[in-house]
């Protein structure tokens, strides 16, 4: 079977669609992949992230590795059998996490040092340890550990991270290609740095490139450098990368930031957003999104879409259920953040086969962006 295909079946301006072929199964692109970050889609069911229409999802490295650990996972089946989905997995490296939610850390040559967020145990995580985690885990699709740093840091600070970055991404690859079977069937994909900045972007893609990836993603964006500022790195990054290979943007996003992103080249994504928001009240809807919690909506009867999953239940109920804290709000919450998500890439992926991406992001602007009354 297929290790791992990426077909291109049409394009529109920059934007893609095609299909990821791997041994559990095809990707849909443009694809959005809920996150998963302790071994669960929060406060839904697999069977449910994958009538969504979810073709893989996201699991995390750092998290899996300190609870309930790589090794444990494996002795279990790994994480497709331990948590009952049988469709393709990506595991991030764990670095992004370990440098933002870690404390102590020290970085070197050699990796990261950290304390545990959990417990404060003394951990090390490097490329060779990362491509193991992602090797007991079983993942799918293994992410290159990259070091990342604040768009706002200093050119020289951004030059020594992402250079750092890339000679992690040639240990990467040299573990993951010393992983045996795991190896065989798996996918890994290289992530390229440099922040803003357009010189550091193409020096990194151009190590990349030279040692050698399944797809690419752009990684070090969606840190809170705003849209515009994403979206003017996006304008050039993806174009520096493989146009034959998957481009994935890590952590984006909001909806708006998805159909920009498209329109210029990017595949893949992923982000808590869908799943956190359910679960605190809100919802995505093609007008824009709700607080389900606000006052106008204790009388409402009409659903949040008549095409949801959760159309059964109005807004009223719904609100009714967030106020109270009860667990089958977020459930249901969740669960129609997930099917908007995936509406809007199927929408995509028709648009660019039929060649109207420009009108259908232009129209989804238009309504998700208009002020409300």
């Amino acid at each position: 079977m297929t290790r791992f295909s990426f077909t291109i079946a049409a394009t529109d301006g920059k934007a893609r669609t095609g299909t990821i072929a791997m041994q559990r199964g095809e990707i849909r692109t443009p694809a959005f992949m809920p996150v998963g970050t302790a071994g669960t889609v929060k406060a839904v069911k697999p069977a449910d992230v994958r009538a969504a229409g979810a073709d893989i999802i996201l699991g995390n490295t750092y998290h899996l590795m300190l609870r309930p650990g790589a090794e444990r996972v494996a002795k279990l089946g790994g994480l497709h059998r331990f948590m009952q989905w049988d469709r393709p997995i990506l595991t991030d490296s764990g670095g992004y996490q370990v440098m933002s939610l870690s404390a102590l850390t020290k970085r070197s040559e050699e990796g990261v040092a950290f304390a545990s967020h959990l417990d404060g145990s003394r951990h090390m995580l490097s490329p060779e340890r990362s491509m193991e985690i992602q090797r007991l885990l079983g993942s799918d699709i293994v992410m290159a550990f990259d070091e990342l740093v604040p768009t706002t840091s200093t050119r020289e600070v951004q030059a020594a991270a992402m250079e750092r970055s890339m000679r992690w991404a040639r240990r990467s690859r040299a573990a993951f290609d010393a992983g045996g079977d795991h190896a065989e069937r798996a996918a890994l994909f290289g992530i390229q740095q440099g922040a803003l900045d357009e010189r550091l972007r193409k020096a990194s893609a151009d190590a990349l490139l030279d040692i050698g990836f399944d797809g690419y993603a752009v990684g070090g964006l969606a840190v809170g450098e705003g849209q515009e500022a994403m979206f003017g790195c996006l304008d050039y990054a993806p174009g520096q990368l493989d146009p034959m290979k998957p481009r994935y943007l890590m952590g984006v996003g909001k909806p708006d930031d998805i159909v920009g992103a498209v329109e210029r080249g990017i595949d893949m994504f992923d982000c808590v957003l869908p799943t956190r928001s359910g679960r605190n009240g809100q919802a995505f809807t093609w007008d824009g999104p709700i607080n389900i919690r606000n006052a106008k909506f204790a009388e409402d009867q009409t659903p949040l879409d008549l095409e949801s999953p959760t159309a059964p239940w109005t807004k009223a109920y719904l609100h009714h259920l967030i106020k109270s804290g009860e667990m089958l709000g977020a459930m249901l919450m969740t669960e129609h953040n997930l099917w908007f998500y995936q509406r809007l890439m199927q929408g995509l992926r028709d648009a660019i086969s039929d060649g109207r991406l420009t009108a259908f992001a232009d129209d989804f602007r238009a309504r998700y962006t208009r002020p409300k009354s």
